[in-house]
């Protein structure tokens, strides 16, 4: 069955920086779009970044320049380099695969002094 597993969350210091990482299995990873999604409390699941089988990505506009997708498709893993980061950027973080077809458990993330 796919699983996607996710760490690296944490709490940081505002303009401190973390690096989320979401392991996959049970898919062809590289034929798969790749996204971090957060949910704030009371809020729907929002997409934060995702990037293409072909490398493409994309952004929420409040994390451009901020945030960085990537993909190690022989490692079946996507990662999520969040730095500069912010109190509003306190959320659960989840992985995700095809565009929510498969998701993770989800990771928090807390900023704050």
């Amino acid at each position: 069955q796919v699983q996607l597993v996710e760490s690296g969350g944490g709490l940081v210091q505002p303009g401190g920086s973390l690096r989320l990482s979401c392991a996959a299995s049970g898919i062809i990873f590289s034929r798969n779009a790749m996204g971090w999604y957060r949910q704030f409390p009371g809020k729907q699941r929002e997409l934060v970044a995702v990037i293409l089988s072909g490398g493409t990505t994309n952004y929420v506009d409040s994390v451009k320049g901020r945030f960085t997708i990537s993909r190690d498709n022989p490692k079946n893993t996507v990662y999520l380099q969040m730095n500069s980061l912010k109190p509003e950027d306190t959320a659960v973080y989840y992985c995700a695969a095809n565009w929510g077809a498969w998701w993770g458990q989800g990771t928090q993330v807390t900023v704050s002094s």
